[in-house]
Order: C-alpha cells, then sequence, then structure tokens
C-alpha cells in the first residue's frame, strides 16, 4: 500500500485594501486545480484572478477548471483576462476550462465568442 502525498490546503486569494469584488479559492484537484469564483469579474477585480491563474499555472500541463457558479457578473476585461490565460496555459500544455457558468456568465461568453475557446462544463470535478 502506497502513502498519498497530503494535498496542500485550499487557498482563497483577494486584493488587500481593496473592495472584495471578487474572491477566489483555489482547490487541487486529480488533474489540476479548480479556481472557484465569487461575486464580480471586472476592471476592478480582475488583478485577484490573475494572481490566482498564476498559481494555478505555474505547473506544465494542468487542467485549470474556472467554477462560475457563484460569479454574479463578468465584464469585457474579466473574459480577456479567461482568454490570455487559456492562450498561455495552451503553450505550456495546459488547459483553462470553464465549469457552471450562470446564464448572465454564459451570454457573456457566447456573445464575444470565448466559448469557442474553452471546454464549458455543467459541473465541477470532484
Amino acid at each position: 500500500m502506497t502513502r498519498r502525498q497530503p494535498r496542500p490546503p485550499a487557498d482563497t486569494t483577494t486584493v488587500p485594501d481593496e473592495p472584495a469584488g471578487l474572491a477566489v479559492r483555489l482547490r487541487p484537484w486529480a488533474r489540476g486545480s479548480v479556481l472557484a469564483l465569487h461575486g464580480e469579474l471586472d476592471l476592478d477585480s480582475v488583478a485577484v484572478l490573475r494572481r490566482a491563474l498564476d498559481r494555478a499555472l505555474a505547473v506544465p500541463g494542468t487542467v485549470v477548471v474556472i467554477d462560475c457558479g457563484d460569479l454574479a457578473f463578468c465584464d469585457s476585461t474579466g473574459v480577456g483576462a479567461l482568454l490570455e490565460a487559456a492562450a498561455r496555459a495552451a503553450g505550456f500544455g495546459s488547459r483553462v476550462e470553464i465549469a457552471r457558468p450562470r446564464p448572465l456568465v454564459r451570454r457573456v461568453l457566447e456573445l464575444t465568442g470565448a466559448t469557442e475557446a474553452f471546454a464549458v462544463h455543467d459541473t465541477v470535478p470532484p
């Protein structure tokens, strides 16, 4: 019987001294990381997402799932950050995927053509 390595603790990343417009919870899963977004993703909060994506994409060949189930709003700045992350990930043999987008977020992704850049799932990996 082999002993499993302990998983690193889940992490919540926010921007200090700024209104909490977006909270990102990072947790590992078998093939990479899940980033659970809560709040609004826009110009004021995109730095929070970028920092979390930098951490999640630090290991080549990983799959990062962005859980949008608690994301109330996403503007073009947020979509741009997601697309940048997908392009950067592909350069390292990694992938960024979207899970559980709410109707408003899904519509923004569809209108911008971003759904063509991501696999979109109805559930989050365990």
